[in-house]
């Protein structure tokens, strides 16, 4: 199995890259966000292998950092999510935005990826919401939120959300707000609360 490939940069296309290892040229599937940081046409590259047989036919998935390849590694456990949905997730997104998301439980950042569907979106979260790497750090505090938000915290939520806070802010402000009033919070004081922690933190 192919692990590593070392070699000179030879094509680079929208989803792919043909690497130059001792004259031999190996086709590679990459993400856009690999493709933009490999370096140009005659460069000397490195690449993570993901290596996948089939039948008769082999293929190559390449990765410019560990993070990005394990991400992809983990995407492609969900039903449904095959090496290509699994590049076009991380062209579309970082992997620690991967992460984020599926903490925070937020279908709609990964539909921004191509082929993406709500349904999807929502497999994967609830697929790999016990799965995420322990050596994540996130911007917000997630790994405390709840996996399941109620009623009342999800209409606060797509309140902030329209007003134009990132979701994964509005689930954290609104999760402590819940917290700190309790579980029979009225939907006014959660979204008041909410934005109260928002403008303290001056986002």
């Amino acid at each position: 199995m192919i692990a590593k490939l070392t070699g000179i940069v030879d094509t680079i296309g929208d989803t792919f890259l043909i690497l130059d290892v001792n004259g031999v040229g190996y086709f590679v599937s990459c993400s856009s966000r690999t493709l933009s940081t490999i370096g140009a046409k005659g460069e000397r590259a490195m690449l993570l292998i993901e290596t996948v047989m089939r039948a008769e036919s082999l293929h190559l998935y390449g990765f410019g950092s560990n993070e990005e390849q394990d991400c992809f590694r983990l995407l492609i456990t969900v039903q449904g999510v095959g090496m290509r949905m699994g590049l076009a997730l991380l062209s579309a997104l970082a992997p620690s935005d991967i992460y984020q998301a599926i903490a925070a439980q937020d279908k709609t950042t990964l539909t921004r990826a191509d082929g993406v569907g709500p349904k999807l979106a929502s497999r994967i979260l609830t697929e790999l919401k016990d799965k995420i790497p322990g050596n994540i750090s996130f911007s917000s505090n997630v790994t405390s939120l709840p996996s399941a938000l109620s009623p009342n915290v999800q209409e606060a939520v797509s309140a902030l959300v329209n007003l134009g806070y990132r979701r994964l802010e509005a689930v954290t402000v609104v999760s402590k707000a819940q917290q700190h009033l309790g579980e029979d919070a009225s939907l006014n004081d959660l979204i008041r609360q909410g934005l109260n922690q928002l403008a303290r933190s001056g986002t």
